[in-house]
């Protein structure tokens, strides 16, 4: 318990007009650290809110020294928000959570076991959602179906916005777009030990839900952004190569077949259309190879290294 009270966890809330949920919030967060014997802060990061929620802020923070706020002239999103927080976050570990009272506090000292246990990320799974079924519920299984494949971490719940991270893995992370949903999958591209803890979920019970449909297809896309810039940032030739040379060797083959057509069987190559593909073929597949190749002469003025260390004797 002497190691536990030493600690010292850093929330981090994104939140948009969320006035109803801030004062619950912040009283199960302080009831439950001080029950468990952390020492924290809470940040909350206001994005662009309409509402109350600023003036509840000020007051919490006048009432605890530990309460501070980030506030945004305007709405920025989720990923903008997270990464302001993470930036001016102290603690040993970062917590986030949302400001809903969907996430509940009760929560931490299990996420708090499984960094001990060796984890650096532990993100949680609504086993049981409270959410509408059509609109969140089914959509999110495809999502995260389709991330866990492409990413290669295992996770059932990629959206979950209750996680617990080390902070040497927070301080390597650089969140925009919709990539706040990647941040497991980015964490387990870098090298950190990323884990799942399922945790119960509440419903909503003040304001409404800011999900929209085209955050899904934005989501996609930023997924195509993880992982082209993850895997293959610093080697963009074998990306483009693969299919390059696919492309020039199919075109090679179709036009050497069309020569061979014509020389031996006396065939004609006016009205082929397989002379076109086969023209088309090639010339896609240099531009690819030359793509890469452009890229990786772009990489090699970049000397930054690129490598996380965990530890040096």
């Amino acid at each position: 318990m002497s190691e536990q009270k030493a600690r010292t966890i850093s929330f981090v809330i994104p939140l948009l007009n969320e006035e109803q949920s801030l004062e619950l919030l912040y009283q199960g967060i302080k009831q439950q650290c001080d029950t468990s014997g952390f020492a924290y802060e809470i940040l909350f990061v206001d994005d662009g809110s309409t509402d109350g929620s600023l003036s509840v802020i000020r007051e919490l923070s006048r009432r605890d020294s530990q309460v501070h706020c980030i506030s945004f002239r305007r709405n920025f999103g989720k990923s903008d928000a997270l990464d302001a927080g993470f930036h001016a976050a102290s603690g040993e570990l970062v917590f986030t959570m949302d400001a809903d009272l969907q996430d509940d506090p009760k929560e931490i000292p299990h996420f708090v076991e499984a960094i001990d246990q060796g984890s650096d990320l532990v993100s949680g799974w609504k086993r049981v959602r409270h959410d509408p079924v059509l609109t969140k519920n089914l959509p999110s299984r495809l999502f995260n179906r389709v991330t866990s494949m492409a990413s290669g971490v295992r996770l059932h719940d990629f959206n979950c916005g209750f996680k617990c991270y080390r902070r040497e893995v927070t301080r390597s992370l650089h969140v925009y777009g919709e990539l706040h949903r990647f941040l497991p999958a980015i964490a387990h591209i870098k090298g950190f030990r990323v884990t799942e803890i399922a945790v119960e979920h509440h419903a909503r019970p003040y304001g409404h839900s800011k999900f929209g449909a085209s955050r899904f297809l934005n989501g996609m896309l930023d997924l195509m952004t993880v992982v082209f810039t993850t895997r293959y940032l610093r080697k963009p030739l074998h990306f483009f190569g693969p299919w390059g040379v696919l492309a020039l060797v199919l075109g090679v083959l179709i036009n050497a077949w069309l020569t061979v057509d014509k020389l031996v069987f006396g065939h004609g190559l006016s009205n082929r259309p397989l002379l076109i593909l086969g023209v088309l073929l090639m010339i896609v597949g240099l531009q690819l190879i030359s793509l890469g190749l452009l890229g990786e002469m772009i990489q090699r003025a970049d000397t930054k290294p690129q490598y996380m260390v965990r530890e040096e004797f």
